[in-house]
């Protein structure tokens, strides 16, 4: 590893699940490690320094580096960013800046190009993006209110089918066998977690295995409709590229091309994470 830590940056992006971290000199990444993701909507102060400083190798806490830039699910207000930066400088003795999820998709995905940049993870989310800073959000609501398309969604929405005996019997027994869960046990961890999302987003690893069947192709299709009406619609969609950032978009991507045709829109790329990007960025 290089010694001139002031030379280095340490650069963060988190969801709801997991943190992705990376020293980076130059646009090489020297260290990359992951821990659990910081959402301070959901962790303390000192819950997120213990995560951090817990599941963190040694190496990351050696020297001060140049700069802490970390993008964060739940990190949209000055409070919860002050919060997260309050723990990063603390345990890192370096400056730190927070910023949130949509703003590290839009860099990550567009650099220094306008376009709209959307989250398709565990939760979703939108924005258009000038190329500089977001200049229009549709505001995603959360699992219960909103987010279309995303992972807590679908789950939301296969689970409640499941639990109703709507979806195909074979399919409902597969997923009780697979997951070993009981409607009970399905209930409670939906209203008696404080991360219910993350519980159901991961039902959506299901759906990506049985996309074949048309009842989960159709359940996909028209919870992604759902993304485009109520989000893609309120911006100027025509005269921009669309760029999508999370698992579900990447384990969706058929349908959700498919999906985009309707509406006639171009899909410029659709990744896994936005890190990549990130580190192009903090790298010009």
């Amino acid at each position: 590893m290089a010694t001139g830590g002031l030379k280095i940056k340490l650069i963060a992006e988190s969801n709801s699940s997991r943190t992705e971290w990376c020293l980076v000199e130059k646009g090489e990444v020297l260290e990359r490690a992951f821990t659990e993701g910081l959402n301070p909507f959901f962790m303390s102060r000192r819950e997120i320094s213990h995560t951090i400083r817990l599941q963190l190798p040694e190496e990351f806490f050696k020297r001060r580096w140049e700069h802490v830039y970390f993008y964060g699910a739940g990190c949209g207000t000055l409070d919860k960013r002050s919060m997260v930066e309050a723990s990063l400088v603390a345990q890192f003795k370096t400056p730190s800046t927070v910023f949130s999820d949509l703003e590290g998709a839009a860099r990550g995905l567009l650099i220094r190009e306008p376009g709209l940049a959307c989250i398709l993870s565990t939760g979703s989310n939108s924005c258009l993006y000038d190329g500089e800073r977001i200049v229009k959000n549709v505001r995603p609501l959360g699992f219960i209110l909103g987010d279309e398309g995303s992972g807590a969604a679908l789950g939301r929405l296969f689970v409640g089918d499941c639990l109703k005996n709507i979806a195909p019997f074979e399919l409902s027994q597969a997923f009780y066998e697979k997951f070993k869960l009981t409607p009970d046990a399905i209930m409670d961890s939906v209203y008696s977690n404080p991360q219910a999302s993350r519980n159901l987003a991961q039902y959506a690893v299901f759906l990506s295995e049985h996309l074949d069947n048309e009842y989960i192709h159709r359940l996909v299709f028209n919870e992604l409709m759902r993304f485009f009406e109520r989000n893609i619609s309120q911006y100027e969609y025509k005269k921009y590229n669309v760029s999508v950032v999370g698992a579900v978009g990447c384990s969706f991507t058929e349908v959700l091309l498919e999906v985009a045709r309707k509406f006639g829109v171009t899909v410029k790329k659709v990744v896994l994470d936005s890190m990549p990007g990130l580190i192009l960025y903090h790298s010009l």
